[in-house]
């Protein structure tokens, strides 16, 4: 039996991976861009749920204003950096060419986290799932916001 292998480097963050994991990652809005409105929002949330099945499995995900919050457990062959660099450089075109957004979109560095265990798993999803009522308690529902599991 194999035990997976740990990597780890660092940007700017810290960065483990391996292979098998379940990640919780967040991105933000670079300092200079205003917040997404819902047009943005949805834009990037399809983007997201694009290759869920294929090339990962979307557990739950939440498109805020400035962020972007993901649980996502990757497909052989595909790793986190491959994944995030291409929801970012595809949202990033997008964004700018239909919305005429200029500069960097994203801050160029994410944080991610290996999932541990079920807990922990479920904790991450609800926090995502949650994220909106934390910003804004009056809300009712909330379009970008998503999972795909029973909780």
């Amino acid at each position: 039996m194999n035990t997976p292998t740990l990597e780890t480097y660092r940007v700017k963050l810290p960065h483990w991976r391996m292979d098998g994991s379940t990640y919780f990652v967040t991105w933000r809005l670079a300092s200079a861009q205003r917040s997404l409105d819902h047009r943005e929002r949805s834009l990037v949330a399809d983007a997201l749920k694009h290759f869920a099945g294929s090339r990962y499995d979307l557990f739950a995900y939440v498109v805020m204003d400035d962020h972007v919050h993901v649980l996502v457990a990757l497909a052989e062959g595909f790793s986190l950096q491959e994944i995030v660099h291409t929801w970012k450089s595809f949202t990033t075109n997008r964004l700018q060419r239909l919305f005429g957004r200029g500069a960097a979109i994203w801050q160029s560095e994410y944080f991610d986290r290996i999932v541990r265990d079920e807990a922990e798993l479920i904790e991450k999803a609800n926090y995502i799932l949650n994220n909106p009522l934390r910003r804004w308690p009056e809300l009712d529902e909330y379009a970008w916001v998503g999972h795909g599991f029973a909780l």
